[in-house]
C-alpha cells in the first residue's frame, strides 16, 4: 500500500495572531522523514470568512430573520448594518498589518460603528487617547470585532468567541453523549464557514489521513464537527485525533461511539504515534503494534502501545515549519494595553522548545506523572540554534516564544551565550520557574541575548501553601528573582491560584497584598488568578484525601476525565473571592488602585492583611550581592573592546558600552590583566576555550590571593561589573 498523504488540521479556535504550533512541529518532523504532509488552520479560515463583507452580510441576514427574538443591542447593530459592511474588510486588512496607513482613519471617533463594547470603555477615554494612533486604531478595531463576535454568539452561533469555540461543551464531556448531541444538530453559520474551508483543503491536498490536533477544550467541538462531516461525505479518509486535550482528558477513553467519528486517538507527543499509524496504513505495521493509540475492535476500545519503540530525542524531532500556514493572514488585536499581555495577542511568534517536560516535576497540583511533564530532556543548544536560524529564514520573523513547561536556567544560559557568540538577533520570551538560579547576572545575560519577558507560576503567594503544594520556592525568593529580571529590563507575568487545599480567606487576602506590592514595585507587569482545580492525574487528584479533599464528581462515563469537583474540608473559598481578585488585577494591570487597601476589592468583609505594608521595600533594601571567588561561575563580557590609555605610571581602561562608556584607572599590571580577562570573557563565534572561571583568575592576578580578594571588593571591580562583566 502507498504511504498515506497526511493533512494536519487545527480546529477552531486558539489565537488570532499566530498559529498554534502543534501542526508546525509535526509537519517539520514528518517531512524530514519524507512523508507527504500538509497543514491548515481552520480557525483563522473561519474567522476570516466571518469577518469579510460577504460573511458579515450572511450574519446580518440570519440575524434579521430572528425578528422579535433579538436583544436590543442586536437591533441597534442591525440599524447600522451598512457601516459594518463598508468597514469590515479595511479593519481586517489593518489588523493583518497590510494597511497601516488606515490607523488615522480607524482611530477617528465615529468612523467605526460603536456597539456595546465601546460603551463599556467610554469611561476610560483618557487612557485610550493617551495611546499612539496605531494603538488607538488597534484598540478601536478590536472593540469593533468584539461587538460583532458578541452579536454572532447571541444570535446565530452560540459557540463562537474570538479565542475559543464551544468550550462549554468540552467542559461537560465526561460522557460522550454531550458531543453526540452537539454534533447532531444542524451546523450553525460559523460551522458552515469552517466546513467550507475543510472541503477546500481536502480538495487541494487530497489526503488519505486527516489528523486533528485538539490542544484545548475550545477546540474539541470543532474537531468532532469536522470528523463527523468527513465520515459523512468522505468515509474513505482515515481520521485521527490527538493534542493536549486528549493527552490530559482522554487517557481512560472507553466509549466505542467515539470511533464512529474518528478512527484513532493518540496520546502524548505525536511524532511516534503518527509515524506508527502511517506505517500501519501503509501496510508495514500491525494495528496491535501502534504506539499510544486507541482504536475500536468489535465494539470495544483497545489501547495499543508498542513499548519497544523508543521516544524520539529532542535532537531528532526536526524543526517546526509554518509552510502552508500563511502568517500574513493572522490578526493582531489589542484587548489590553498592558505591555506584557500584548505578547499573547500581537504579531507572530515562532514557537520552539528549550527542553521537553519539567525538571522540577514535584508540584502536587500538576500532572507530573504524564509524559509531557515527566519525560525531561533538554534540546541540544546547537540544535536549538539551527532551528532558530531555519525559522528566521523561513518566516522572516525574529520573534520567538519558547513554549516549555519550565525552561531550565542552565539551558537558557547556554542558549543566550550561543546567540551572542553567533551574533543572532532575536526577541524571545518563555516560561520559567522562580528559581534562585536566575541571578541578576544571568538575567542580564538573557536580556543581552534578546529576552524581553518571562512567565512563571507563583501560584499561592503564601509560604505555607507553597510548601504544601511542593512548589519549591518562597515568596521572598520570588520577589528577589522578579527584581533581578526587572533590573535587566525583562517583563514578568505571574500565574496565580486561589482556593488551594486548606487555604483560608486570610491567606487569600495576604496573597493579594503581596501581589499588590510586587506590582506596585514594578516587579511584575501582569498576573492572572484562577481558581484551584483538582485534576485527575495530579498527585492531589490521585490521592485527594491525603490533601484534605473529598471528590464530588463528575462520574466518569467513558469519555473525558480531568477537572474534578471537590470539597475542601479545611479551606474556605467562597465564590465572591474570585470576583474580588479579578477586579483587583484588572485595575493593577492599568496601574490603578495600587495604594488602596486590598479589602476594598471584595464585596464581603475580609480580614486585614497580616503582611507588612513594607514587605517588598525592606526585602529589596536588604539585597546584598557579593562575588564569591570560590563559586563555580564563569565570566562573560557584554561590552565593547576596552581601550587602554597611559595616565602617568598608571593606566586608564575605557570600557565601551552601547549607551555609555565607563573607565577605571589601575596599575598598568592590573589594567593589562583586566584587559586580557575581558578579551577571554567576550563571546566569540568560535570560542577557543571556555569562559574563564572567576576562581581560576586569581592565579594570573598581579598580586597575592589576599590582593585578589581586596580587588574584588574595590570600587574599580564593581564599576567593571556594572559596565557588563557578568558572573554566570
Amino acid at each position: 500500500m502507498p504511504t498515506p498523504r497526511l493533512l494536519l488540521l487545527i480546529p477552531p479556535l486558539t489565537q488570532l495572531n499566530t498559529p498554534y504550533p502543534s501542526t508546525a512541529y509535526l509537519t517539520g518532523f514528518l517531512r524530514g522523514r519524507g512523508i507527504e504532509t500538509s497543514q491548515a488552520d481552520l480557525g483563522i479560515d473561519m474567522v476570516l470568512k466571518i469577518f469579510s463583507r460577504s460573511g458579515l452580510q450572511a450574519v446580518f441576514d440570519q440575524v434579521r430573520g430572528l425578528n422579535d427574538e433579538l436583544p436590543g443591542e442586536a437591533r441597534q447593530m442591525l440599524a447600522v448594518e451598512p457601516a459594518y459592511l463598508h468597514t469590515i474588510e479595511p479593519v481586517i486588512e489593518f489588523l493583518q498589518g497590510r494597511n497601516p496607513s488606515l490607523a488615522l482613519l480607524l482611530a477617528r471617533p465615529g468612523f467605526l460603528p460603536q456597539g456595546p463594547r465601546f460603551a463599556g470603555h467610554r469611561g476610560r477615554s483618557s487612557s485610550i487617547h493617551a495611546l499612539s494612533e496605531q494603538d488607538r486604531a488597534k484598540r478601536f478595531a478590536t472593540l469593533y470585532l468584539e461587538d460583532l463576535a458578541d452579536l454572532i454568539q447571541a444570535t446565530v452561533s452560540p459557540h463562537f468567541a474570538l479565542s475559543r469555540y464551544a468550550e462549554h461543551i468540552a467542559r461537560a464531556a465526561s460522557s460522550f453523549e454531550t458531543i453526540i448531541e452537539a454534533v447532531s444538530v444542524p451546523p450553525t453559520l460559523t460551522d458552515q464557514f469552517m466546513l467550507e474551508s475543510l472541503w477546500a483543503h481536502l480538495e487541494r491536498h487530497k489526503p488519505t489521513l486527516v489528523a486533528l490536533t485538539v490542544p484545548f477544550a475550545g477546540n474539541l467541538y470543532g474537531a468532532f464537527r469536522i470528523a463527523h462531516s468527513i465520515k459523512q461525505r468522505r468515509p474513505d479518509i482515515t481520521v485521527a485525533l490527538g493534542g493536549g486535550y486528549a493527552n490530559t482528558e482522554l487517557r481512560r477513553l472507553s466509549d466505542p461511539r467515539v470511533f464512529d467519528y474518528v478512527n484513532f486517538v493518540t496520546l502524548d507527543d505525536g511524532e511516534r504515534p503518527l509515524l506508527s499509524l502511517i506505517e500501519h496504513l501503509a501496510g508495514t505495521r500491525l494495528r496491535t503494534k501502534l504506539c499510544r493509540t486507541f482504536y475500536r475492535e468489535k465494539d470495544r476500545v483497545v489501547f495499543a502501545n508498542e513499548i519497544s519503540d523508543r521516544e524520539f530525542s529532542m535532537g531528532e524531532v526536526g524543526c517546526p515549519t509554518y509552510s502552508g500556514l500563511n502568517l500574513g493572514r493572522y490578526l493582531t488585536i489589542l484587548d489590553s494595553t498592558n505591555p506584557m499581555h500584548r505578547l499573547w495577542s500581537e504579531g507572530h511568534w515562532n514557537k520552539l522548545t528549550v527542553a521537553h517536560g519539567c525538571y522540577w516535576k514535584q508540584c502536587t497540583f500538576c500532572d507530573v506523572g504524564l509524559n509531557y511533564i515527566s519525560r525531561y530532556e533538554m534540546t541540544p543548544t546547537d540544535r536549538l540554534i539551527q532551528q532558530i536560524e531555519q525559522l528566521i529564514a523561513e518566516t522572516g520573523r525574529r520573534g520567538f516564544h519558547f513554549v516549555d513547561e519550565a525552561a531550565p536556567p542552565a539551558a537558557l544560559k547556554a542558549l543566550a551565550l550561543a546567540l551572542l557568540e553567533r551574533g543572532i538577533t532575536i526577541s524571545w520570551w518563555g516560561n520559567i520557574r522562580f528559581e534562585e538560579a536566575f541571578t541578576p547576572d544571568l538575567c542580564r545575560l538573557l536580556a543581552a541575548s534578546g529576552c524581553i519577558a518571562v512567565t512563571a507560576g507563583l501560584e499561592a503567594a503564601s509560604d505555607r501553601l507553597l510548601e504544601k503544594i511542593k512548589k519549591g520556592i518562597t515568596v521572598d525568593q520570588t520577589a528577589l528573582v522578579a527584581a533581578a529580571f526587572k533590573d535587566a529590563g525583562i517583563l514578568i507575568h505571574a500565574y496565580l491560584m486561589y482556593g488551594c487545599p486548606s487555604e483560608t480567606v486570610q491567606e487569600t487576602v495576604d496573597s493579594l497584598e503581596r501581589v499588590r506590592q510586587l506590582v506596585a514595585a514594578d516587579l511584575m507587569q501582569s498576573a492572572f488568578w484562577h481558581r484551584f482545580t483538582a485534576t485527575a492525574h495530579s498527585p492531589i487528584g490521585l490521592k485527594p484525601a491525603a490533601h484534605g479533599l473529598r471528590i464530588l464528581g463528575p462520574t466518569f462515563q467513558g469519555f473525558a476525565e480531568n477537572d474534578l469537583q471537590h470539597e475542601d474540608r479545611a479551606g474556605e473559598t467562597p465564590d465572591w473571592l474570585g470576583e474580588g481578585l479579578r477586579r483587583s488585577m484588572l485595575n493593577y494591570l492599568e496601574g490603578k488602585g495600587l495604594t488602596l487597601d486590598v479589602r476594598q476589592w471584595f464585596d464581603h468583609a475580609t480580614p486585614k492583611p497580616r503582611v507588612s505594608s513594607t514587605w517588598v521595600q525592606r526585602l529589596l533594601k536588604g539585597r546584598v550581592v557579593e562575588d564569591d571567588p570560590q563559586a563555580e561561575r564563569r565570566l562573560v563580557w557584554l561590552g565593547g573592546q576596552p581601550v587602554c590609555e597611559p595616565v602617568g605610571k598608571r593606566t586608564r581602561l575605557i570600557l565601551p558600552g552601547r549607551t555609555s562608556d565607563h573607565a577605571v584607572t589601575l596599575s598598568t599590571q592590573q589594567a593589562e590583566w583586566l584587559n586580557d580577562l575581558i578579551q577571554r570573557s567576550t563571546p566569540h563565534s568560535a570560542p577557543s576555550s571556555p569562559y574563564p572561571l572567576l576562581r581560576d583568575t586569581k592565579t594570573t592576578f598581579p598580586g597575592t590571593a589576599k590582593d585578589f580578594e581586596t580587588f574584588l571588593n574595590s570600587p574599580s571591580w564593581k564599576k567593571v561589573r556594572s559596565a557588563g562583566l557578568l558572573l554566570v
